[in-house]
């Protein structure tokens, strides 16, 4: 390539780079304006930059100002986004001490994952009886529905801890309860992907690639664990947390690009690495990783700008208004009934119960990465992701609204406000 034209190029995406942090920052003033979480309006805006840049202009100006060769430069510097994101986010889908009893947590596990895992098998039953072929696709059925349970059964970690901080529920027996499952339910949910994934080729070879992709990826992430957890790794950590974080951040990035080697998403590798790094105090690994999580998360709205210009573009077009209303009806009743009837299960009064449904239906984040999972390995098509994501993004936005309905129906009831579940009552009178 001529110098001239390299440094034309590198220009264009540096631009085109400036230009979509800044409109993710306008996102993030909205939506905090909206008394929304920042991801919400962050994530829409950047889904919606290209089919709006599209729609108000013709293709050859829209192909001049995002041409295809920056478009796979914005689309590597996304997947690296996601990749050091996820790092953080894996590392947090560890139960911490002071957890609720396992006797709640696995009721309102129990009801917040089985419930959506079977409005995910209503949601492909409804695209069989529509016969709508566009958000059916074309891989075998128990991939499709098992990665279309597993979307419906999300909830994410990070936005539901910041909802919690916010609203003063983090040392609540409702919020720990709820973060608590959430961590067991995502961490179930990676499993069941995993699975999708490999049943997606069709045949056991593509089982035997998963399963060697999954052994490449736990190999370096096994050897990662046992490096940091040495003298010398603790003492560089703390001397050197920058260098860490970079050093970390490089290995979660061979590590994705090892398990797509081998056919599996990078997603997997890099949710290896954060699960691999010590969650104790021999070590302060949480500032680095920290830091390696914040980087990937100030790249993350290029991610979600690559997604609208490569997927929902065709998606609007090709998604029908039943299958994003029966996906967003479906989505909502499953976490807010399975979430509702487990916490009832668990012991809680009816409106505590119902907050704890609220909760579990934040989607937020972690659920789009899992629907990019699922488009990149060809099991769910442009139309369904689309509708997806419109469920993801309207739950979570739901999510500040219910829970001030909630808590207005609690005051008119003169119901204490941090009621705690049976079980949780009984094993603090045992102590």
């Amino acid at each position: 390539m001529d110098p001239s034209d390299f440094l034309a190029r590198a220009a264009h995406v540096v631009a085109a780079l400036a230009a979509l942090l800044l409109l993710a920052r306008a996102g993030r003033a909205a939506a905090r304006w909206l008394r929304q979480p920042e991801v919400v309006g962050e994530v829409t805006v950047g889904l919606l930059v290209g089919p709006v840049m599209l729609a108000l202009s013709d293709r050859a100006l829209f192909d001049a100002l995002l041409p295809a060769a920056v478009i796979d430069v914005l689309k590597l510097v996304g997947q690296t986004g996601l990749v050091l994101y996820l790092v953080g986010l894996a590392h947090k889908l560890r139960p911490g001490p002071g957890g609720p009893p396992r006797q709640a947590l696995t009721a309102l596990t129990a009801g917040a994952f089985v419930v959506p895992l079977i409005t995910g098998l209503l949601l492909v039953g409804l695209i069989g009886l529509t016969q709508d072929e566009a958000a059916r696709g074309h891989v075998p059925l128990p991939a499709f529905f098992l990665m279309v349970a597993v979307t419906m059964s999300i909830t994410a970690v990070p936005v539901l801890s910041r909802i919690l901080g916010d609203r003063g529920l983090n040392d609540s027996a409702e919020g720990r309860l709820a973060l608590a499952s959430a961590i067991v339910m995502d961490s179930m949910g990676w499993i069941l992907l995993t699975l999708a994934i490999g049943l997606g080729a069709g045949h056991l070879g593509g089982l035997w690639e998963s399963f060697a992709a999954l052994l490449a990826g736990g190999g370096c992430a096994l050897l990662l664990r046992l490096g940091l957890r040495t003298g010398t790794a603790r003492r560089l950590c703390r001397r050197m947390p920058r260098t860490t974080a970079v050093l970390l951040g490089g290995a979660a990035l061979g590590t994705a690009m090892l398990t797509e080697h081998f056919g599996m998403t990078a997603i997997v590798g890099a949710a290896m690495v954060g699960l691999a790094i010590p969650g104790d105090d021999l070590a302060p690994w949480a500032r680095p990783v920290a830091s390696v999580s914040h980087t990937g998360r100030l790249l993350t709205p290029v991610f979600f700008v690559v997604t609208g210009v490569t997927v929902l573009i065709k998606a609007f077009t090709a998604a029908s208004w039943s299958l994003i209303l029966g996906t967003l009806v479906l989505g909502c009743a499953g976490k807010l009934l399975g979430g509702y009837a487990g916490a009832r299960f668990a012991g809680s009064p009816r409106l505590p119960a119902l907050r704890i449904g609220v909760l579990m239906n934040t989607r937020g984040l972690t659920e789009l990465i899992v629907i990019e999972a699922g488009y990149s390995a060809g099991i769910l098509p442009a139309p369904l992701v689309l509708a997806l994501v419109v469920m993801a993004l309207t739950t979570t936005a739901m999510t500040g609204p219910l829970l001030q309905a909630v808590d207005r129906a609690e005051r008119r009831g003169a119901v204490p406000a941090a009621v705690l579940p049976r079980a949780v009552a009984t094993e603090g009178s045992t102590r």
